[in-house]
């Protein structure tokens, strides 16, 4: 199971040097979130700023243009490839974000771009097993990740134990009631304090003019930060792209929610 893993990710950004590494944000404070003794918000601060100015200095070195996934297109037949998870525990009795109930035991996952009510059929490239799902979550938010099945969903394609697996994606069916149109933005952090996450929104608004929160429910709730215009895919992939380039971390993620106040 990936939970742990999860957890981490929230708040944290990846480096890309010939393997993953990982640095967290939250690298003084304990795993509940409580800051240690002694380290002030000024130097939490700090090093926040340290740490983004030295990744945007490894990722100018490699020379390379920061990759962005191109979403899978919300129509039947479409396909994407790429590594999916599962959750479970704490998640279990949670809402959802299309506002539903989470239940591990029912056949469901987590997309980033796909619209609620999508069916998927899910493949395993490793065995040949197959799930079909429907989306009801948003994520996994995590670089590499396509998709976060239900607990239900990876027993059927035998990924408890691996807790991850290659798989390839096909849109089975559309929902009935699919919005008239797409639209996205570009999703660069979630954060559990409220704080942190106004913090960024801020910075996000002085260099690309809009930026606003949508929060997730849950015990703490998820507070996740949202740049840019609500847009068409291409031009939501641009703007991924440019804040890869600094922050190495960046999603393109559907409007779906609210925006928080």
């Amino acid at each position: 199971m990936t939970l742990k893993d999860e957890r981490y990710f929230i708040e944290s950004v990846e480096l890309m040097t010939g393997k993953h590494r990982y640095i967290s944000l939250n690298s003084w404070a304990s795993p509940q979130g409580a800051s240690r003794p002694g380290i002030s918000s000024g130097m939490r601060s700090r090093t926040l700023a340290a740490g983004l100015a030295l990744l945007g200095f490894l990722l100018a070195g490699c020379g390379k243009k920061p990759k962005v996934r191109v979403p899978i297109a919300p129509v039947i037949g479409a396909t994407e490839e790429g590594i999916a998870s599962w959750y479970g525990h704490p998640y279990h009795g949670r809402r959802a974000a299309n506002g539903e109930i989470y239940d591990m035991e029912k056949l469901t996952a987590a997309h980033r771009t796909l619209p609620f009510g999508t069916w998927v059929r899910v493949e395993n490239l490793s065995n040949n097993r197959t799930v079909t799902v429907r989306i009801n979550d948003r994520g996994p938010f995590v670089d590499g990740r396509i998709i976060d099945l239900s607990r239900a969903a990876a027993r059927e394609i035998d990924m408890i134990g691996p807790g991850t697996a290659k798989v390839r994606l096909v849109v089975t069916a559309r929902p009935q009631d699919a919005p008239a149109e797409d639209v996205y933005q570009v999703q660069v952090g979630a954060f559990r304090e409220k704080k942190r996450a106004e913090k960024v929104r801020g910075e996000m608004r002085r260099r690309y003019k809009f930026a606003e929160l949508a929060v997730r429910e849950g015990e703490p709730p998820l507070w996740r930060v949202l740049v840019g215009e609500k847009v068409g895919i291409d031009e939501a992939n641009e703007l991924a792209r440019k804040l890869r380039a600094e922050y190495g971390a960046a999603f393109v993620v559907r409007v779906d929610d609210a925006p928080a106040k």
